[in-house]
């Protein structure tokens, strides 16, 4: 592992307790937050150069405090805050003050609590969950979804301001509010990771960085959790199918890389450690008592991943464990999975009659969040039927619906494949 990488990693580690230290002593997360950019900025600039201090989170604590102190001032002037920035300036200051809460305290569930906080849409607790606790700069961030650096700053300078106006403290939630808080968390780690295995919008098919990130977070969010209980044994499941799901990256594009179907796929490229340790903690969950839709869904995952080879795959298994999710989680991503995995165990028209079904109750084709995928099953399956007309018509739709470049491409050479667009 290189220096910049040692650093890069350990940045992203301590930012979450730095910000907790700050906002433990100045009460102001939205001000906090800038602050800790600022040192980490400081750290990578310098770090690289005249080598990790001893105390890296002392070291970080304190350039921060500095800034706080500047920042601080600032506000004053605009606001004319003298007794905050005098205070401010006292916890700078005053001997005997320490620069946060001891080395051992680990402030990461407080801090993805608070930036799941339900005054704040989905979206921006992504954003503000990337940035505060991730340590991702702002570019990154908009990098990572497609958007302007500038709104994407807006975005979350916005979402700041909803948390201090909707009074959210920088404190341990009750357990009733807890609980529901946790299940907001590990939506957000959920969509981190979806956006960065297949992106939205752009000539990448994965952002390799949102992947591990959405992975390093899980990790940390299981670590603060006790042993055992409902919530852990989730938390639990997310992470597994996390590290199976990642497993594929390396199999998923060719060498030209164009986009490799799960079926295609070379399965001697696929992380053998990633599928050891994502199939030892869903065995290690599995039996825990009530299951969730992140346990069923690492349980699909390590399904497909210890078949030895695709036509050994147990689709029946798998189109069972979909509906048993379609149940707990009736979303449209769901019911289109629970087709493909019908048409594999039953055959493709079993599989056809189902989505005919899911889109006169659901919709499905006509939702513009639904439609794309749905054209794409659809083709698919209408392809191994033999109707090959219908099946390139159906890609030449879902192609011109995507805004994934890599993924256009594939759809389109399926098209074409079949035989030319009809005028």
């Amino acid at each position: 592992m290189s220096g910049a990488v040692v650093v890069e990693h350990l940045l992203r580690t301590e930012a979450p307790q730095v910000l907790g230290a700050l906002v433990r002593r100045f009460g102001r997360f939205d001000i906090a937050e800038d602050a800790v950019q600022e040192a980490l900025l400081a750290a990578s600039r310098t770090w690289p150069g005249t080598g990790v201090p001893e105390n890296p989170r002392g070291w970080l604590i304190r350039i921060g405090y500095r800034k706080m102190v500047d920042l601080l001032r600032a506000d004053q002037a605009r606001r004319r805050r003298e007794q905050e920035a005098g205070l401010a300036e006292v916890a700078m200051h005053e001997p005997g003050r320490h620069a946060g809460p001891p080395p051992e305290t680990d402030d990461s569930l407080t801090l993805l609590l608070l930036c799941c906080h339900p005054a704040l849409s989905t979206t921006s607790q992504v954003a503000l969950t990337l940035r505060a606790v991730g340590g991702l700069t702002t570019a990154e961030i908009a990098h990572a979804h497609g958007t302007p650096e500038n709104t994407m700053g807006t975005r979350i300078s916005r979402a700041k301001q909803q948390l201090a106006r909707a009074g959210a403290r920088f404190t341990p939630p009750a357990d009733a509010d807890r609980d529901s808080r946790l299940a907001a968390v590990t939506q957000v780690l959920y969509l981190i990771f979806n956006e960065g295995y297949t992106t939205s919008a752009g000539d990448e098919l994965t952002r390799v960085d949102l992947t591990r990130e959405a992975i390093r977070l899980t990790r940390m969010l299981r670590d603060t959790l006790p042993a055992t209980g409902a919530a852990t044994a989730e938390v639990t499941g997310l992470l597994a199918l996390m590290l199976l799901t990642e497993s594929r990256h390396a199999a998923r594009t060719g060498d030209d890389g164009e986009l490799v179907p799960l079926a295609e796929q070379d399965r001697s490229r696929w992380d053998p450690d990633l599928v050891r340790e994502g199939t030892e903690l869903i065995d290690s969950v599995w039996h825990r008592g009530a299951i969730g839709r992140y346990q069923l869904q690492a349980a699909i995952a390590a399904v497909h991943a210890t078949a030895p080879a695709p036509d050994r795959t147990d689709w029946p298994q798998i189109a069972a464990l979909y509906l048993w999710l379609e149940r707990l989680a009736p979303t449209a991503p769901v019911r289109l999975s629970r087709v493909v995995a019908v048409a594999k165990a039953y055959g493709p028209a079993r599989g056809l009659v189902l989505l005919d079904e899911f889109n006169q109750r659901h919709h499905l084709d006509q939702e513009p969040l639904t439609r794309q995928r749905e054209r794409a099953v659809r083709a698919h399956l209408l392809q191994q039927t033999g109707d090959t007309a219908a099946a390139a018509a159906a890609y030449r739709e879902a192609a011109a619906l995507t805004g994934n470049h890599v993924e256009r491409r594939y759809l389109a050479d399926r098209a074409d494949h079949l035989g030319p667009a009809t005028p």
